[in-house]
């Protein structure tokens, strides 16, 4: 049982971590089409209903990724990102549809996107406020097989090419479930009382491609008399 026990470790890639990264955030210094984070998800079928929820800091002024789950043939089976002029694009199984937005101020960003494939139905919230629904690939499904990434768009299966849209910034408190989150439950996945079935941040199977460290998360607010920092 111990030759056993020892075989197995050693082939889990060196490369490939499971934490707890409360209080933590991934930091993407720079443009770059090769470095990302590798998240492995607990999906054991089709998925016909999911939500995501991630923070994410930057400064950029263009085009980001947050989010890209591929199967095979399918680049953009569950993605999605921000932009300055249009708003947040959701893709599902290769279809889009756009949500307006608007700018909004230099803070930390709470994002959740959710997909019911009974009626097709897309829901965006950002810091707990929710936005008009739209409607994309009503009676799909998502395969089990998948690779996620965060940072870039999956041009193709397991991240093996990007092409457009890095980010450049911070990322944390990233969970997904297989199933649509109630108003209730986006508020407690808003103050982190709330943890995914499928990626937990809590308990974070992931693998780092590249420069990209983990770093502490600052979330600080100042007022005339004092600073608060979390």
């Amino acid at each position: 049982m111990e030759l056993c026990v020892m075989m197995f470790l050693l082939v889990i890639p060196s490369s490939l971590a499971q934490e707890d990264m409360k209080g933590k955030v991934f930091l993407f210094p720079k443009q770059t089409y090769t470095d990302y984070v590798s998240l492995t998800p607990n999906i054991t079928k089709p998925l016909e209903k999911v939500s995501v929820c991630l923070r994410s800091f930057s400064d950029l002024l263009r085009t980001y990724s947050l989010f890209s789950l591929a199967n095979p043939g399918v680049g953009s089976a569950f993605y999605f990102y921000e932009s300055s002029l249009s708003g947040s694009s959701v893709y599902i199984n290769q279809n889009s549809t756009t949500i307006m937005t608007g700018g909004g101020p230099f803070d930390w960003r709470h994002t959740c996107v959710t997909w019911d494939s009974d009626n097709g139905v897309v829901q965006l919230w950002v810091n707990g406020m929710i936005y008009p629904r739209k409607v994309c690939m009503k009676g799909s499904s998502i395969a089990a097989e998948t690779s996620i990434v965060l940072g870039q768009k999956q041009d193709s299966f397991e991240g093996q090419s990007f092409s457009s849209w890095p980010f450049v910034g911070e990322i944390s408190d990233v969970h997904m479930w297989d199933y649509v989150l109630t108003p209730d439950e986006m508020l407690k996945a808003l103050y982190g009382n709330i943890h995914g079935n499928i990626i937990n941040w809590n308990s974070l199977l992931y693998e780092i491609k590249g420069d990209i460290p983990v770093q502490p998360k600052y979330w600080c607010t100042y007022h005339n008399s004092y600073k608060s920092c979390s």
